[in-house]
């Protein structure tokens, strides 16, 4: 029940949407020591430093009896005033690996959207936030931000597009909005709207910023400049969460390929 409220405060609702389901067993037990208060902010704040870790570093991905039994004595022993976890000194996040995340194979790619949500991002049409019960009663999912088929009639190649990068946390009816058109004209369309439900500019402004999207860039379609512009803002939010600086350079780390079948396509229709 604990673990539970913890994932809920990190805006993980759904099994479907959780990062690694093996690193609950530690998160669980960690939570169930009764030796530091994990409600109070500091103590939190640091579970969540060492839960990042583990999703960013995808360390939950292999040799996890060994990674359990660690974090389960090395988080305890780091809450109250000792070293740092090996989760957290081992996490390595590659700047490149955003362009490879591109299916919920990824452990990754669903915290790059739970982090979204939980850095406030608000749905474009209506502008709300995306708590627990907007969650569900909205439908929110992950779509595409330059859809899929103004890509594809554009000459974008798929592995590009369907990215994480491109990708957001909206509601169905959003998603329905949006379509398959240019950026320009989807955000024409939601800023019309009709007398009950048009958005002034300056505002739909404000929600593409919360999903650390440059206006700019996306109300004059230039896909590249985005994807560039994007990418630097989500490794700012992934570092913040982690509490450690991306890995720039060229040489692809051992252990840090996209996942069998990534490149596959993407969640779904957006």
């Amino acid at each position: 029940m604990r673990a539970a409220k913890f994932l809920h405060m990190l805006n993980i609702y759904r099994i479907f949407d959780l990062p690694y389901q093996s690193q609950i067993i530690p998160l669980a037990a960690i939570l169930a020591d009764n030796s530091f208060d994990w409600e109070h902010q500091t103590k939190r704040a640091m579970l969540e430093r060492w839960y990042w870790n583990g999703v960013f570093g995808e360390l939950y991905g292999s040799a996890v009896e060994t990674r359990i039994a660690r974090d389960f004595m090395e988080v305890p022993a780091w809450l109250n005033g000792g070293p740092e976890p090996s989760t957290i000194s081992e996490m390595l996040f590659r700047a490149d690996r955003l362009k490879t995340m591109r299916m919920r194979l990824s452990a990754a790619y669903k915290g790059v959207n739970a982090l979204l949500m939980k850095h406030g991002a608000q749905d474009f049409r209506s502008g709300q936030k995306f708590d627990h019960a907007i969650f569900f009663e909205e439908n929110v999912d992950i779509h595409h931000i330059f859809p899929q088929a103004w890509c594809k009639k554009d000459g974008i190649k798929t592995q590009v597009f369907d990215s994480i990068i491109n990708k957001t946390p909206l509601s169905y009816r959003t998603n329905r909005i949006i379509g398959g058109v240019a950026p320009s004209e989807y955000l024409a369309k939601l800023e019309k709207g009709d007398q009950a439900s048009a958005i002034n500019r300056e505002e739909l402004d404000g929600y593409l910023r919360s999903h650390l999207i440059d206006p700019g860039l996306l109300r004059s379609d230039k896909f590249e400049a985005f994807m560039v512009d994007r990418q630097k803002q989500l490794l700012g939010l992934i570092e913040q969460a982690t509490g450690k600086a991306a890995y720039t350079g060229s040489v692809q780390e051992e252990g840090m390929e996209a996942e069998p079948g990534e490149d596959e396509g993407a969640d779904g229709p957006s």
